[in-house]
């Protein structure tokens, strides 16, 4: 069954097309949430939200973007919901001990590993990781979608609802964050 075909069963809230749209792209939403939030349980729970909204919402979607850029937009932007909500609740708690009531600052993810990294290369993965982690969100959204996701410049233009030329210049941007971040890290733990 091709994609268009697909679309008009699950337009007509079919069951069975439903679960197929979720067998043949869950493995892709749930890599892409990880990507960004660098802890599994909370693409897994991304993951399930992604499909429920679309499940909802598949009387507003434009044929046009193509059914794995709208899947990927929505992941995306669930993902960065959650990172959000997280920061604000962050600085909600400083504040809060600061005037000594009873809030605690969430610490940072534990080093995080991805599934597809070797062994051997766990500690140098979890270094990019919380370096991706310290970019900005466009940023880090841009460099994961391309290098953990494979997705072409065009396809992320796509999903961010950018241009192409933007696209490349926050990949530009991310690579030149990264490079300083780790080489900022490396010097520090140079000394020690």
């Amino acid at each position: 069954m091709n994609e268009s075909e697909l679309i008009e069963r699950l337009q007509q809230r079919e069951e069975a097309a439903f679960r197929q749209l979720v067998e043949g792209w869950k493995d892709r939403i749930y890599n892409t949430a990880l990507g960004l939030l660098q802890q599994a349980e909370d693409a897994e729970d991304i993951t399930q939200e992604v499909f429920v909204t679309a499940w909802r919402s598949l009387d507003g979607y434009r044929s046009e973007a193509g059914l794995t850029t709208w899947l990927y937009r929505i992941a995306v932007n669930k993902s960065l919901d959650l990172l959000r909500s997280r920061k604000r609740k962050k600085r909600f708690a400083f504040v809060r001990s600061i005037w000594g009531q009873d809030g605690s600052l969430e610490s940072d993810a534990p080093d995080f590993h991805h599934p597809g990294v070797q062994l051997e290369k766990k500690q140098e993965a979890a270094r990019l990781f919380r370096a991706i982690r310290q970019l900005p969100d466009s940023q880090q959204v841009a460099f994961s979608l391309q290098k953990l996701e494979g997705l072409t410049i065009a396809e992320i233009a796509v999903v961010m609802e950018l241009s192409a030329s933007a696209v490349e210049s926050l990949l530009h941007r991310g690579k030149a964050n990264l490079r300083k971040i780790l080489t900022t890290h490396h010097e520090e733990n140079k000394g020690t």
